[in-house]
Parts: structure tokens; sequence; C-alpha cells
């Protein structure tokens, strides 16, 4: 081998041989709305392939020249013989790092709205990451849009699920909430403030930095599918606390339980063993709905109803009060057989 040979050699075999896949450390030495370079030792400087360019503004706000960072090989010699790498992972550590610094400090984040559903929004954080802030969770009206800038705090941070919940709301320490457990109590009654209306129920303010939350099932004894014809946002209410759940941080309360469950005056009418006639309202696989009238509902559990027997909608027929389901409001009933068939329970 020649000296001149045996020099470029030499030369040669301090540059890094990049592998597809592997990371490495690199010194940004350009960065602009054009290119951005990193030194990460091999014969050129490797391009950061950005096509996004919402990721590419991110990065310039991000990063300057002379930066050490950590970068993903995705093609170790490209057609103008630079390697290409990627950001992206770094960038989704460094994600990480500052949410779990948020979450305990519970600092608050501006973010981005950039999808709006039933129950809740994404938003996106100044710093390449999204999550998702529940409906539950919002302070402000109904007049929010896609790309409206808001303020949260970081609720939970999953890493492994890949799962981020922001906040409005002041999140309670588990000692904070004890000690609001101990200042109120199961069947008290309180005057609350309706600050959000979702489909599944109310979510309450009782006091600054307390909230409530009353199901779709506790606003009435009467079923009730949609609450926003009934209740509006900053409407004063009065509930009965039912639970407190340490672990959403909330307590649990009722509208309905203020009154007597209607069921229970209408129920003395069914005395258990007594006749009654009822009307078949519809018929499925786990039973026969039947109509008692004054708007009292029967049913007839399916392995109650013997084979041989011939039943339709509309029809009327002889029933005997077994039980009272007061969960589910309705009487339980069997078929008044005039003999009964081989097998019947």
């Amino acid at each position: 081998m020649s000296a001149m040979a045996a020099l470029l050699a030499k030369h040669e075999s301090k540059f890094v041989a990049l592998k597809k896949g592997e990371s490495l450390n690199g010194k940004i030495t350009k960065i602009d709305k054009h290119e951005i370079l990193v030194d990460v030792g091999a014969k050129t400087d490797a391009t950061v392939m950005e096509k996004d360019k919402r990721n590419l503004s991110m990065l310039l706000e991000m990063f300057k020249v002379g930066d050490v960072v950590e970068v993903n090989v995705l093609n170790p010699e490209s057609d103008t013989g630079q390697g290409v790498v990627s950001l992206r992972r770094y960038i989704g550590k460094m994600a990480w790092g500052k949410l779990d610094k948020y979450q305990k400090s519970k600092e608050q984040i501006e973010v981005t709205i950039t999808e709006i559903g039933k129950a809740g929004f994404v938003v996106a954080t100044e710093f390449g990451v999204s999550g998702f802030l529940p409906q539950s969770h919002t302070s402000f009206g109904k007049d929010v849009a896609i790309g409206n800038k808001i303020k949260v705090s970081v609720l939970e941070v999953n890493r492994e699920d890949n799962k981020i919940i922001f906040s409005q709301k002041t999140t309670l320490s588990d000692e904070e909430f004890v000690k609001i457990a101990k200042k109120y109590k199961v069947d008290q009654k309180v005057k609350v403030t309706v600050s959000n209306i979702t489909p599944f129920g109310l979510f309450v303010s009782i006091e600054d930095g307390i909230e409530g939350f009353i199901h779709i099932s506790e606003a009435s004894w009467e079923r009730q599918d949609d609450l926003t014809s009934e209740y509006d946002a900053g409407d004063e209410i009065e509930a009965v606390i039912t639970r407190f759940d340490s672990e959403t941080k909330r307590i649990n309360l009722s509208i309905k339980r203020l009154t007597k469950d209607p069921f229970e005056e209408s129920v003395e009418a069914f005395p258990i063993d007594k006749k009654v006639k009822g009307t078949i309202k519809s018929i499925d696989d786990v039973g026969v709905a039947i109509y008692l009238g004054d708007s009292i509902e029967g049913f007839i559990k399916k392995e109650k109803i013997p084979p041989t027997m011939t039943i339709a909608a509309g029809q009327e027929i002889e029933l005997t009060v077994a039980s009272h389901d007061k969960r589910k409001h309705r009487i339980i009933l069997t078929p008044v057989l005039k003999e009964k068939p081989i097998g019947y329970r």
C-alpha cells in the first residue's frame, strides 16, 4: 500500500459508518427553514428529514446551531451522498420529560384544540405531542373551535400506553380530598352550580376547587336521555351527596333522591302473588316487557315462559306478581298457566 493510500485509509477510518435504524448523538451545524444538518461523524453532515411544516417550525424554535441532539438513522446514504436522520424520537423523549415535570409541578401549559368530539377534545402541545382533554375536565363554554388556544394542566401521563390526559380543573391531592370528605357527609343536601353538561351527566361545582358529578340516571326518577333541555351551565341547583370518589377526586351527587321514589308508592298496588292483567310491549332474548297501566312496567324472564305458550306484541295476558325490581323500577311477573307444563320451573 502506498503512503498516500495508507493516509487516505487512516482518514477514512475516522468516519462513522451509518446503519439504518441506529441512534447516535450529533451536533447541529445548520438550521433554517430550508434544511437542518447534523454532524454525526460521517463523511458528510446528515440531513434531518422533516416534511411536516408544523414540526419544522417547532424544530426551529426548539434548537440552534451547536446543540447536541440524538438522531435516528433513516437512510445511511441518500442519492446526494448524505445520511438521512430523524429527530422525532429525541423530541418524543424531551416531550415526555416535560410532561412528567408539568404533572408534578401542576404548572399550566398552552395547547391548541385540533379535534372536537362528544367526549372531549384532542389538543396539541407546543412541543410536538397531543393528548386528550375530556369534556368533564373543561371549564370553558360551548363556543370553542379547532385552532383555539387554551391553558391546561397535565392530569395523567402514561408513556407505555401513549396516553396523555389534560384538565382545565384544579387537581386535588389525596390529602386535600380527605379533608374535603370530612367537611361534607353522605346524604347531605348542598347547593351546586352546573359547570358542564355531557351525554352521561352533569358536572357541578360544589365550591371553589371541589367538583361534583350527577350521573344522568341520578337526575330524575323518570328515564332521561338528554339533559341539555333541562339544564344550562351556570344553573344553581340542589342535590344530595351519595358518595366520595377518591379515584376521580369527585363527589357524586343525586337530584332525584331529594324526593321519594314514586315506584315505592306504585308498587303497593302490586303485592306479591297478586293476579294482574297486562299487555305485551316487546319481546327479546332476555324476556318479555309488559305494560300494566299508569306507566308501570312489568317483566317476564325468558325462562318463565313455557315453550308451548304463544305470545305476541299487543297481546293481553294474565299474570302473577313474583317480585319487585326496585333498581330497574319494574314488576317481575310470571304467566298464569291453566296447567303446568313438564319441566316448567
